[in-house]
């Protein structure tokens, strides 16, 4: 079980080492529009929308690779004190309950929208800006779908570790 877990872990990190060089890109892009902008006396309404879309593309396409490295907040008082029993349960738990409902409802709810403005290779946000919104709605879905594959990846980890090799519980 854990090497389907293995083999599952590496769409979502090639997607965190692609994606993490984004937020380069954005300081530098918003770099170079404070320069024209406040030197220059010159903007781009492109360049604006590229660091949207930068940021939408950071944080949306990075959340399953958050998720993979165990980077995302926990509110959990509970949590940090448990044992390694109590949090895999917590995890399971949190990951049937809350994870994949939510993304799924989520995926299901948008792509509608999204199917639509593909149809019509819906233009820029702004006059001037990217004519590509039909990319920036598809990060809606590319999200839920990076975040249930690791969800179920660190699901079936979880449920190995809950079970040791004889197929006892810990």
């Amino acid at each position: 079980m854990n090497s389907f877990s293995d083999r599952v872990d590496v769409i979502n990190r090639s997607v965190g080492r692609v994606v993490r060089w984004f937020a380069l890109i954005m300081v530098l892009v918003q770099f170079v529009l404070v320069m024209l902008r406040y030197v220059y006396g010159i903007s781009f309404v492109y360049m604006n929308e590229s660091v949207l879309y930068l940021h939408g593309a950071l944080f949306m396409l990075g959340a399953g690779y958050t998720l993979l490295v165990d980077g995302h907040v926990r509110v959990d008082i509970f949590y940090a004190r448990a044992s390694l029993k109590h949090r895999t349960m917590i995890d399971i738990f949190g990951h049937l309950i809350f994870l994949l409902p939510s993304m799924t409802v989520l995926l299901l709810y948008s792509w509608p929208s999204v199917r639509r403005s593909w149809s019509i290779f819906e233009g820029p946000i702004s006059v001037g800006g990217i004519p590509a919104s039909f990319l920036l709605k598809s990060l809606v879905p590319a999200f839920c779908i990076l975040l249930i594959i690791q969800g179920v990846s660190n699901l079936v980890r979880d449920i190995s570790r809950l079970r040791n090799k004889t197929g006892d519980i810990i």
